[in-house]
């Protein structure tokens, strides 16, 4: 079991806490924090579970995030804010220890440009801390499926 934080609270953050409560032998604490806590205090009431809490991050400032990472002390960030906060959320992961996941790939602010290339800049840091990313598992689910199903018939003798 595992405490996760879900950082964003719109549609697909809403859709997560409740995935995330509907499996308490795998997240035993769930946190869901955003800009706007009143909006995750909402999600929270409606999961209706004492395994759910909420609290106020601002996802562009690292410092914001590192200090929502060592107040609650997850093990697993689960990012569905807006893939320009991505990579200041990837930063705090690395600076908590905390493994990362996202449904999305970092844009930045101003330009629609879709690319894995500023996260996968990441890979190295990641894996010298000990520590897992998870990219795009939610943005690409044909290619993900793609390289799973090609990763279990090449490289794995059992998942």
């Amino acid at each position: 079991m595992s405490k996760v934080i879900i950082i964003g609270c719109g549609g697909v953050g809403t859709v997560v806490a409740h995935k995330c409560a509907q499996n308490p032998e795998v997240f035993s604490e769930i946190v869901i924090a955003s800009r706007t806590k009143s909006k995750c205090d909402a999600v929270a009431k409606a999961i209706c579970s004492p395994n759910v809490t909420t609290d106020r991050v601002d996802a562009d400032s690292v410092d914001d995030l590192v200090a929502l990472f060592r107040r609650h002390k997850p093990e697993l960030v689960i990012n569905v804010a807006l893939p320009y906060q991505d990579l200041t959320i990837m930063d705090a992961c690395l600076e908590c220890g905390v493994n990362y996941l996202d449904t999305a790939n970092y844009e930045p602010k101003d330009v629609a440009h879709f690319e894995y290339s500023w996260q996968w800049a990441y890979r190295e840091r990641f894996e010298k801390a000990g520590l897992t990313a998870i990219l795009g598992c939610g943005f690409d689910p044909g290619v993900s499926g793609v390289f799973t199903a090609y990763a279990a018939k090449h490289y794995f003798s059992e998942m």
